[in-house]
């Protein structure tokens, strides 16, 4: 089941995070999901499998000046390493991609940093296509 994530997910989610390489997010997980529900350009949603948080998705909004649709990016996309290759993943990003329409966006980007090659596979096989370059400058 997907739906829209609550703050009681937290200790799902940050074990999600933990699985991609972001541990120890126990001690600011709760404020940052409460910030993100009460976003109006974000929507946090998880993938709820027997009572627990098995994947979830962060999806931001941005609008456009120059383009006629918005951009849907996802900033994380986690499914739970036991139960990946399941069709959970494609499942999410499908919904996740219905809802970016719903809000006027006419394309979804991820960014994947280039150590994820089993990421890129996934991504290549739901449609993406890689973008040359992506630059980011630590503040």
């Amino acid at each position: 089941m997907i739906r829209h994530a609550r703050v009681e997910d937290w200790k799902g989610i940050s074990e999600l995070l933990d699985q991609l390489g972001y541990p120890n997010t126990e001690s600011f997980i709760k404020e940052n999901i409460e910030r993100l529900l009460a976003h109006p350009d974000e929507v946090l949603m998880v993938y709820e499998d027997e009572g627990r948080v098995a994947a979830c998705i962060s999806l931001h909004f941005i609008p456009q000046l120059a383009l006629i649709g918005d951009i849907a990016c996802i900033s994380y996309l986690i499914v739970d390493e036991s139960i990946r290759g399941k069709g959970i993943g494609q499942k999410i990003e499908e919904y996740a991609s219905r809802v970016a329409k719903q809000r006027n966006c006419d394309r979804i980007q991820v960014h994947c940093h280039s150590r994820r090659t089993d990421a890129h596979r996934y991504y290549d096989r739901q449609g993406f296509s890689e973008s040359p370059k992506y630059f980011s400058k630590m503040l």
